[in-house]
């Protein structure tokens, strides 16, 4: 009876330390800035991006330029979740446009709902400091219209994006690529509106802005 209690107990422990070395969902730190690069399979759009990342406050900051249909753009975005307004910034003109967000604040997270594809180390695993343990998730997010399917890979320590591929019927698929992330806000003013943004009259249009109309 007691080795029957031992062997249970011992499977017990031996099942925890196998879920515990399996990966498992996570969320990315709460105030991340870096660069990423976004581009479509139509490769109607490419484009690159510094952002900084806010989640206690719901704000993310981007400035972006890139082409789309063989066209250059330039794009300076201050999206304020909490209060659901996106402020696009012009900087040169000090001049300032206020949007409606209608969009809903998702934290870069691995949703607890994904399924494990693999894991991989970037690089090379033969001596120290030479790669990078990475996760990579697949699942579907649901929208307000339609269904979209994500592949999504982050760093096995940290949960530090890399990189993510996202599907709708409408756009196909778009890849976004993260580097020289850093954890911390390099520069916490960006995610606050400067002075000239103070007076801008709030534009209603027929479809409020949201993250991805930004691409």
């Amino acid at each position: 009876m007691r080795a029957l209690v031992l062997l249970a107990c011992f499977s017990a422990c031996f099942s925890a330390c196998c879920l515990a070395q399996r990966p498992q969902p996570c969320m990315s730190p709460p105030l991340m800035s870096g660069f990423l690069s976004v581009s479509t399979q139509s490769e109607k759009l490419t484009a690159y991006a510094k952002y900084f990342y806010d989640a206690f406050g719901k704000r993310i900051r981007l400035k972006e330029m890139g082409t789309y249909n063989n066209q250059t753009f330039h794009l300076d975005a201050l999206l304020l979740f909490r209060k659901g307004v996106l402020y696009k910034i012009n900087q040169r003109n000090q001049t300032c446009t206020k949007k409606r967000l209608c969009a809903a604040f998702h934290p870069l997270a691995v949703p607890r709902n994904s399924s494990l594809l693999g894991q991989a180390v970037l690089g090379s695993s033969s001596g120290p400091g030479q790669g990078v343990l990475v996760n990579t998730w697949t699942g579907q997010v649901h929208m307000r219209n339609r269904t979209a399917a994500y592949v999504s890979t982050v760093t096995e320590f940290g949960c530090i994006p890399v990189s993510t591929l996202y599907h709708t019927n409408k756009n196909g698929w778009m890849v976004t690529s993260f580097f020289n992330n850093v954890m911390g806000l390099t520069n916490p003013q960006e995610l606050i509106p400067p002075p000239y943004c103070d007076n801008a009259v709030l534009e209603e249009e027929e479809e409020p802005a949201t993250f991805f109309s930004l691409f």
